[in-house]
């Protein structure tokens, strides 16, 4: 009898008491309604009219499930995110909300849904951090509403349909074979350009080459040019008369026996003949 009652007391003893793990509170619930918040550590409760619920205070991850967005030109995007939240009012948590972590999941869906309504498709895909932001700043504290705290907020990935990603590989192929014909022109008509410079250096050169050459051929003649003038001022008249008697000389071997001259120089072209024949006579006797 004794042990039996001892039995019942220690059970007894046992549901009076709760422990409240760390970084948790303990809601304490007499016939059902809310009485008072019990800190971490050993409580007591009344067995059977009273209850204490545990709710986390820690940092918890949630991803949420991809779904589809549209953007503002009409693209099928699945969205999949990531957030970290943890509980700053276990008694708005668990009271005021049927299902809060749902209700969260709901206001940030429809959130993202509006800022990337607002975008294009090639602008939401290259924005992933803009969009965090964004996000971030739209939920804002949900402390008061749902008694929650986001803390984190992800874009894990914004995926475009199937159909939108097939349109854009063959869009981004034409864009590269684009920038390929592009390219390749570019370098044809880099390489026109520099066998057409080329060829004009060359053209250049040889016209320049002949320029100089024609140059040195003009000096060259007008230095010889000079030096017979010169010769010529310092020559006499007997100079004259042995390049007459030269001149006749040469007519007198030729088959042409004709002379031109003026009257004033008859005697002197009868003197410079005279003197030609004597001299080819005495050329032909030493031959």
């Amino acid at each position: 009898m004794i042990i039996a009652i001892l039995v019942i007391a220690l059970v007894f003893a046992l549901t009076c008491f709760k422990i409240v793990p760390q970084n948790t509170v303990g809601l304490l619930e007499t016939l059902g309604k809310y009485s008072t918040t019990r800190s971490t550590g050993l409580n007591f409760r009344l067995p059977i009219i009273q209850k204490i619920r545990v709710v986390s205070l820690a940092l918890q991850p949630l991803k949420l499930a991809g779904y589809s967005v549209i953007t503002k030109d009409n693209a099928d995007i699945g969205a999949t995110v990531t957030l970290n939240f943890h509980i700053t009012d276990p008694v708005k948590y668990s009271y005021e909300n049927t299902n809060s972590i749902e209700s969260m999941q709901q206001l940030v869906r429809g959130h993202l849904r509006d800022i990337i309504g607002r975008m294009e498709l090639n602008e939401a895909l290259g924005s992933t951090s803009k969009i965090n932001k964004d996000l971030a700043d739209a939920i804002g504290d949900l402390t008061n509403t749902y008694g929650i705290n986001v803390d984190r907020i992800n874009i894990d990935e914004l995926k475009p349909s199937a159909s939108i990603q097939a349109s854009m590989d063959t869009q981004l192929k034409a864009d590269r074979e684009r920038v390929a014909a592009i390219s390749q022109a570019e370098g044809e008509a880099k390489s026109i350009e520099l066998r057409a410079k080329a060829n004009n250096d060359a053209l250049v050169a040889t016209a320049t080459a002949n320029a100089q050459a024609t140059k040195t051929r003009a000096d060259a003649e007008a230095y010889r040019i000079d030096k017979v003038q010169s010769a010529l001022k310092n020559a006499d008249q007997n100079y004259f008369n042995n390049q007459s008697i030269n001149a006749f000389e040469t007519l007198a071997n030729s088959d042409t026996n004709l002379i031109v001259t003026n009257g004033a120089e008859l005697d002197k072209t009868g003197q410079n003949a005279t003197l030609a024949k004597m001299l080819g006579d005495e050329l032909a006797k030493k031959d």
